[in-house]
């Protein structure tokens, strides 16, 4: 019985070793096929350095430094040889600490996690080899699958015996993800040190190791925290590794590594947008090279308008308000200094400088009194405040009264309605619509006489063009935020800022002084009294559309142009806020800030010719044959050029009664 039951074993253990000895051959066999198959498929080591798909945009404020980075990083070809000693030291004790001596699997790696995981009960460490993650990152997808685990290992085998371990390490140094639009470490130490990955110390090593397990995660410009904690536990692994002696871990973990300013200031976001929107797409948002912008960009001015908005919140929105606030500050020349896009931060975000559509409310009105200007009337010329109908639309005034003659001075002083109407179809409609596209309102204006008070909608940014324009005595300002665009490595421009025409001027000189004028009284005494700076010249206009659902507040000096509307995004009204409040205030202590330090220069205005009889009424005017003469009368009496005046206007831009308030 001993016998035949010994027999009966010996049979079954030689049946499964005879078995098992086959499919440990055909294995092998297989394994074998794979790899020299993924052997002769694998390129040159230079080949394989930079695999992105797109490529990568920097972008330089006005002094040439970086301020932002945009599309997928790549700092440049990096060898294992070149970089520090401290960034390999921390990778392969975070990574792989057999690296060395394994052949691109390692079975007691494998074991080591397995026993750890069993004794978790879940997922706390891993068995892959920096090889096979090479082998992961550069040939397969990120999808966990047992058929990618079966191509993984004849792919890390073929990985070895290809290419050195050096050529190896190169591979990974370049490809991996590290967060922040990062590929490869010599992009990430750019991006978060703002130095080589050549130069790291052990600190900033560590931490650059520490972003392989979680990218996002531990992104020090998401969590800085979190990030220097994950550091830590590298430094000591790098000691156990016998890497950095007591001294070193010492100094390491007493000093852990911060983000350089640039990185940590984390400013210009908004602009750094728009100016990849208005920059050709080919070359910016789906470029396939890495390509570097300067721009006009200015950290001091971002942070003047970021500081002027948070302390007028601070001290008079209640909190937890969802009112959003826009900031635009530019150079008399167009170029744009600052953005602030909204009160959250972060790329990629609705940026209400340039993107949010909104009526502008009396903003508008210089435009309106541009024309009227050009059409023959002066600053002194007396118009009727008075009751007012067209084709059944009857504009109404902040408070309801009317002050009978007024100057077109005082009228823009108070944002009186009715006035600006009578100015607008003084110098006629289309004129006035005509002349806003010349100024720089790329949107359409919705004809009829309401298009007086700022009925149609724009954005901020392009009526920033508008008061640029007026502040450059009539010549065309046109609001930009590039100024040259190169490849990177390459000081041959692709392509760089072009300035209007200088033919180009909207407003004659003469007029665009009388104007700024009289938008210098409404700071001086008007509805933007909030705004006044002591000892320096501004001008400026404030807007308020109906119940409030938009306020701005558009003003200049001889040094800047400064904007900023107020609003909420579901378009609900501001709970008492007019342009000549909030707006005006935010206005004020931006550009205190911005003129700090800056001697006072005066504004090119003047008073314009002595006073003239321009408009004036009945009570109530109304189409007619009868009205129409008497208009166009008045027209002549006022030097005007014969334009048609209400009777003519075909239409109203609104079916109902549009009565926005005079600022206050």
């Amino acid at each position: 019985m001993g016998r035949a039951v010994r027999r009966v074993v010996l049979g079954l253990v030689g049946a499964v070793w005879a078995f098992l000895w086959r499919v440990g051959l055909v294995a092998t066999v297989m394994l074998a096929a794979a790899t020299g198959y993924f052997y002769s498929q694998l390129p040159p080591v230079q080949a394989m350095l930079d695999g992105r798909a797109t490529g990568s945009v920097t972008l330089l404020d006005r002094n040439g430094s970086v301020f932002a980075w945009r599309g997928e990083q790549y700092g440049g070809a990096l060898l294992a040889d070149d970089v520090s000693p401290h960034l390999i030291h921390a990778m392969t004790a975070a990574e792989d600490r057999r690296f060395w001596d394994h052949w691109g699997i390692d079975p007691r790696g494998i074991a080591r996690a397995v026993w750890a995981n069993l004794r978790a009960g879940r997922v706390v460490q891993g068995g892959s080899t920096l090889t096979q993650q090479v082998a992961k990152n550069v040939f397969l997808d990120a999808e966990r699958s047992f058929e990618r685990k079966l191509k993984e290992a004849p792919m890390a085998l073929a990985l070895e015996l290809k290419y050195s371990k050096e050529e190896i390490l190169s591979i990974y140094l370049n490809r991996v993800y590290l967060g922040a639009g990062t590929y490869g470490f010599e992009a990430a130490a750019q991006r978060y040190f703002g130095k080589s990955a050549r130069a790291v110390t052990p600190a900033e090593a560590a931490m650059l190791a520490g972003l392989l397990r979680a990218p996002s995660r531990y992104a020090p410009t998401n969590d800085i925290g979190l990030a220097q904690g994950r550091a830590s536990v590298i430094v000591r692994a790098m000691h156990e590794e016998g890497y950095l002696s007591e001294p070193q871990v010492f100094e390491a973990l007493a000093n852990p590594a911060g983000l350089s300013q640039a990185a940590e200031a984390d400013i210009g976001d908004a602009f750094a947008d728009w100016v990849m929107e208005t920059a050709p797409a080919y070359l910016a948002r789906r470029t396939t090279e890495d390509v570097v912008i300067a721009t006009t960009f200015d950290r001091k001015a971002q942070a003047a308008a970021e500081a002027g908005v948070e302390a007028v919140y601070a001290a008079k929105v209640k909190p937890g308000s969802e009112a959003q606030t826009a900031v635009v500050v530019m150079a008399p020349d167009g170029a744009v200094r600052a953005m602030v896009g909204g009160r959250k931060t972060g790329a990629g975000r609705f940026n209400r400088a340039t993107q949010a559509l909104r009526q502008t409310g009396s903003a508008f009105k210089p435009v309106v009194y541009a024309a009227g200007l050009m059409a023959g009337l002066t600053p002194q010329s007396v118009v009727e405040d008075a009751p007012i109908t067209i084709r059944g639309w009857s504009p109404k005034n902040y408070g309801g009264g009317f002050r009978g003659p007024v100057t077109l001075e005082a009228a823009l002083a108070s944002s009186i309605n009715t006035v600006a109407v009578r100015v607008a179809q003084r110098a006629g409609t289309d004129r006035v619509r005509a002349l806003a596209a010349e100024m720089g309102i790329s949107t359409p204006l919705a004809p009829g006489p309401a298009v007086a008070l700022g009925t149609s909608e724009a954005t901020l940014i392009d009526m920033m063009g508008v008061y640029g324009t007026i502040r450059a005595e009539g010549r065309l300002v046109e609001p930009h935020g590039l100024r040259r665009l190169t490849l990177k490595g390459d000081s041959t421009p692709l392509l760089t800022h072009t300035p209007p025409p200088a033919g180009a001027r909207p407003l004659p000189p003469d007029i665009a002084r009388q104007l700024i004028h009289m938008m210098h009284g409404v700071i001086e005494g008007g509805t933007g009294r909030r705004a006044r700076l002591a000892g320096r010249q501004a001008a400026g206009k404030t807007g308020t559309t109906q119940a409030a659902r938009d306020a701005w507040f558009i003003g200049f000096t001889a040094d800047y142009v400064i904007g900023v509307w107020m609003g909420n995004d579901d378009n609900a009204p501001l709970t008492g806020v007019t342009g000549g409040g909030l707006p005006a205030e935010i206005w004020h202590e931006v550009a205190l800030r911005l003129h700090d330090g800056l001697p006072p220069r005066p504004l090119p205005m003047e008073a314009g010719p002595a006073p003239q009889v321009a408009l004036s009424g009945p009570a109530a005017e109304r189409d007619g044959g009868v009205g129409s003469i008497f208009r166009s009368v008045l027209g002549g009496l006022g030097g005007g050029e014969g334009r048609p005046s209400e009777a003519a206007v075909s239409g109203s831009s609104t079916g109902r009664a549009f009565t926005p308030g005079n600022d206050r």
